[in-house]
């Protein structure tokens, strides 16, 4: 790794349908220092579609982690040289998803009850990359959800060669809940996490799950190495802002929201000249004025005219004169 990368105490979750590259690149002008993770992409998507089309990003992204959804070891190795070829930062396998879908390409949460399988998949990324090779995994899955089924399938995992847990503090039911409710129904279990930095102090521990605030961050890096926080850093991305200097401890002033905009308007320029929609950006950006005066004018207005012929930047600047009232 970079020795000027910076450490993964606070990153942003890989989540379907939202951290794109243009989420990333405006994440990015919030946080210097907080770790981006892509969607979930499929070694099958790589392998036989347009994989520039899913592996191309933003310069300015960096650390970024590649998410990888696959059981195949030999594909997973393959992918992971992609990653590495495109000059990313992790390569990170998932097997935290609960969904139908994924359950069905045999990936995901559904791979926790298969340790050596998974540690099969990390050993053949591994060997074929120098990048880091991490794991996001849930604290169980179904009915395997003691404490020792946790502790074998790290410690198998671990000895294939990941270093990096990332654990989303809830079991996750594989049948009976949509992928929302496996996100908001099995009690978060803070505490199991905690355990497994205690058992296990060599490795690198980051917590994820319901996490809201930096203060609850601090709270939580009291135990881990780092804290990955998912639906809040999207619905409410100016908490973003204070990340490097209360997490990473740089003695910087966080942007205003006005200043954010401003860093942005030129990369939404440059994305209408590729013929780029409108909306493929300012989706992301809803709720910088999230509890903030004119938040709802903001959002409304946006909503209602990007999607209008000949729609550019003056859509932004007339939502802007909203959060100025």
């Amino acid at each position: 790794m970079n020795p000027n990368t910076p450490p993964r105490k606070f990153s942003v979750a890989p989540m379907m349908d939202w951290t794109d590259r243009h989420c990333r690149y405006f994440h990015r002008l919030l946080s210097q220092n907080a770790w981006l993770y892509t969607e979930m992409v499929t070694t099958g998507a790589l392998i036989h579609g347009d994989h520039h089309r899913f592996l191309h990003y933003n310069a300015e992204e960096h650390p970024l982690a590649l998410q990888l959804g696959g059981s195949n070891p030999r594909e997973l190795g393959l992918c992971a040289k992609m990653a590495e070829d495109y000059g990313y930062d992790e390569v990170n396998l998932n097997v935290g998803c609960p969904s139908d879908r994924v359950q069905n390409g045999r990936f995901g949460a559904c791979l926790m009850a298969e340790p050596e399988l998974v540690a099969d998949c990390v050993a053949a990324m591994n060997n074929a990359v120098k990048l880091p090779v991490t794991v996001k995994s849930r604290i169980g899955i179904d009915d395997k959800d003691s404490y020792e089924e946790l502790v074998h399938f790290i410690g198998t995992v671990a000895n294939a060669g990941c270093k990096t847990f990332i654990v989303h503090a809830r079991k996750a039911w594989l049948s009976g809940l949509s992928p929302k409710q496996n996100r908001e129904v099995p009690p978060l279990r803070y505490d199991v996490v905690y355990q497994l930095k205690i058992d296990f102090p060599h490795l690198e521990i980051i917590l994820n799950g319901g996490v809201t605030s930096l203060e609850q961050a601090e709270t939580v890096l009291q135990h881990v190495d780092g804290v990955m926080v998912g639906r809040e850093a999207y619905q409410n991305p100016y908490l973003l802002a204070e990340v490097d200097r209360r997490i990473f401890s740089i003695d910087k002033t966080a942007p205003s929201r006005a200043q954010i905009m401003e860093q942005l308007l030129p990369y939404v320029r440059e994305q209408l000249t590729t013929q780029a929609r409108l909306n493929s950006v300012t989706r992301h950006i809803l709720g910088l004025y999230h509890g903030e005066v004119g938040a709802r004018g903001w959002r409304r207005h946006l909503s209602e005219n990007v999607g209008k012929a000949g729609a550019d930047e003056n859509v932004i600047l007339e939502a802007l004169k909203f959060t100025l009232q």
